[in-house]
């Protein structure tokens, strides 16, 4: 029944200013806020955002330096392209819709199309500043959240360009600290992506001869397995070669942009891949033998772009260009290029056929790859297929997986895919823990699966032991990526294991298993670890809950008098109810991830190889004893 007490009237609508609606809706403009402990962080967005602008100066032939400078929160960036035209610099940076990039002639192929970029810095910084240098005259302006504070002109000797001055607002993204190495990543992924460009940041030069060729060479932590073929067109680039590790490493780029999520372009190049090495060897070889263990790039060049969302990691668009061509009668109509599909298809049939002709030593190092991987695959299949229907027989799977509403409910709207970039699956271990987060979960998004007591180390032992270990069989066929990871059934993945001895062995037992089998599920940021409160701080008026000791002191002294102190040591020990809110909306999750640099073997040896005096030397010097996580007052 409508509530006929809540009136419907004119001043009920409402007309946010374009920095209100950014501010309130930061989200669709910059994915996420966070504090920077994640490289997806909003101020890293922010940063990137601004960049690109330079990015896209140099590609048009303007500008081969930026120099870029983060002083505890303020980043300055400065580029030597043609700059902002002087009588727009106000409107470029703060009116949505607004900008050069909307001029084919002004800018092909870059990254920013829509206008909203520099905008949204804008509004989400405390302090904005941006100057335009052009032959001998400069214009400025500066902002405060989006408020224009004061702009000018005036006259100058720098040489043309475009400097750009920001403080990202901590009403936004609180006490928030720029991680400079996911910063260096971010440049040298530029400096790959843009032979000739040189990126100074704080002083420190990033630039690159050779390309992606430079990036595989550069961020391959084992020996290849042979060398990595470097093939370039117009408006394409490819690197790829095999090491011995597990899963796919494959970065791909879009007009300089790093999409992380993939898109057209990235599974036309695993497509293209598959089908040229089946032909080249008269083989029909299954996609996943010729893809495993392999390191590759893929960057491609197109106009106007077409993005998943304003963070740019995900390619949507379907044609490497498309245009509205208006007839003499007025009638519109689109004309297309070729289907990325094809572009890339083509170009590797071509291209990487020829290669392996020429290159016969490639060539059979690659077969002898692919044909050892099709040996151990079809290996691991059979005890797998036995181990599904063994578990089918006796219904284990259905008593260790709790699935959300998203997966078993083919009901659910079309909005279904917004819902399933949302999805989750707590990876945790007994009774207790997996039945409290089961009662507090959300059930339409987030899935449950319990361990049954400690899984084998998958570091210490065989491919054909791991297949056979019935829980971690039982785990892969829950995430769905027995075959092939793009089939994973949820987003994140999370590891919720209790804040104890045992708990922490088993969180290093999984993270171990993902690690070494699936280690593209951390590359790609799905996997994480669920922070729970260690303690409950709370007097009769209050109830605060304390993430660590320090935050316990804190809470203590605050509260004062009449305070009781609860020391969680298990999942299962926090009631449903207050579970819910560790778990919902608010989460506290710490994202696994690896740097260029580290080797996932050397980390996994040694962390979960032999017991060596380097890693006693390491336990001793972090470990907190239970003593110190102890209160003396409970």
């Amino acid at each position: 029944m409508a509530d006929e007490s809540v009136n419907y009237t004119g001043d009920n609508i409402k007309t946010l200013e374009w920095n209100e609606h950014i501010r309130k809706r930061a989200g669709m403009y910059i994915g996420r806020l966070g504090n920077g402990d994640n490289p997806g962080d909003g101020i890293y967005v922010l940063l990137k955002e601004v960049i690109d602008n330079s990015i896209d100066e140099f590609t048009m032939g303007f500008g081969k330096t930026i120099n870029i400078t983060i002083d505890n929160k303020e980043v300055t960036v400065r580029d030597f392209g043609r700059g902002i035209p002087l009588d727009k610099v106000v409107d470029v940076v703060s009116k949505l819709n607004t900008g050069g990039k909307f001029d084919d002639a002004a800018f092909k192929k870059s990254v920013g199309l829509n206008g909203v970029g520099t905008k949204a810095v804008n509004a989400l910084s405390s302090s904005f500043y941006v100057e335009s240098f052009r032959d001998g005259k400069a214009s400025h302006a500066a902002f405060s959240r989006g408020e224009l504070l004061d702009s000018g002109l005036s006259d100058t000797r720098e040489k043309n360009g475009t400097l750009t001055r920001f403080t990202p607002d901590g009403e936004m993204f609180g006490d928030f600290a720029y991680n400079m190495e996911y910063v260096i990543s971010m440049v040298k992924n530029y400096a790959y992506l843009k032979k000739g460009l040189v990126l100074n940041v704080n002083g420190a030069a990033f630039t690159s001869k050779n390309g992606l060729l430079d990036l595989i060479n550069d961020s391959m932590s084992e020996q290849p397995l042979y060398p990595p073929v470097h093939l370039e067109g117009d408006d394409i680039e490819i690197v790829l070669t095999h090491g011995n590790s597990y899963g796919e490493n494959i970065v791909s780029f879009v007009n300089g942009q790093n999409t992380r999520d993939g898109g057209t372009h990235l599974a036309a190049f695993r497509e293209a891949i598959a089908k040229t090495v089946k032909e080249f060897y008269k083989k029909d070889y299954a996609p996943e033998d010729i893809r495993q263990g392999i390191v590759g790039a893929i960057s491609i060049q197109i106009q106007e772009p077409h993005f998943e969302s304003q963070t740019k990691i995900k390619l949507g668009s379907t044609y490497m260009w498309e245009k509205t061509v208006k007839a003499e009668d007025g009638s519109l109509s689109t004309d297309r290029g070729p289907t990325i599909r094809t572009f890339v298809n083509d170009f590797i049939k071509t291209n990487l056929d020829n290669y392996l002709h020429i290159h016969k030593d490639v060539a059979s190092a690659m077969q002898e790859k692919i044909i050892a991987s099709e040996q151990e695959r079809k290996e691991i299949s059979g005890i797998q297929k036995k181990t599904k229907e063994r578990n089918k027989r006796t219904n284990v799977y259905n008593k260790k997986l709790r699935d959300c509403r998203v997966h078993y409910n083919d009901k659910l709207p079309a909005s279904k895919q917004e819902l399933a970039e949302q999805t989750s699956i707590f990876i945790t271990e007994g009774d207790s823990a997996s039945g409290t987060i089961t009662k507090a979960r959300n059930a339409e998004t987030q899935a449950v699966f319990s361990l049954r007591g400690k899984p084998i180390n998958s570091y210490k032992e065989s491919r054909k032991k791991v297949a056979e270990n019935e829980e971690l069989s039982l785990l892969i066929a829950a995430l769905g990526v027995e075959d092939d990871m793009a089939d994973l059934r949820y987003n994140n993945i999370i590891v919720a294991t209790d804040a104890d001895d045992d708990g922490m062995h088993i969180r290093m037992l999984v993270i171990t298993f993902l690690l070494k089998y699936y280690p593209d599920l951390v590359r790609r940021g799905h996997v994480h670890i669920l922070q729970t409160p260690l303690f409950r701080v709370r007097n009769k008026k209050e109830t605060r809950y304390c993430y660590s000791i320090e935050e316990k002191e804190a809470a203590v002294k605050a509260l004062k008098t009449g305070v009781e102190i609860t020391r969680f040591k298990g999942l299962g020990e926090i009631s449903f109810e207050e579970f819910r809110s560790f778990i919902g909306e608010d989460i506290k999750l710490d994202l696994v991830q690896l740097s260029d640099e580290e080797s996932i073997a050397e980390l996994m040896e040694f962390y979960m190889g032999d017991n060596t005096i380097d890693r006693q030397n390491f336990i001793r010097q972090n470990l907190r004893s239970e003593e110190e996580l102890e209160d003396v007052n409970i």
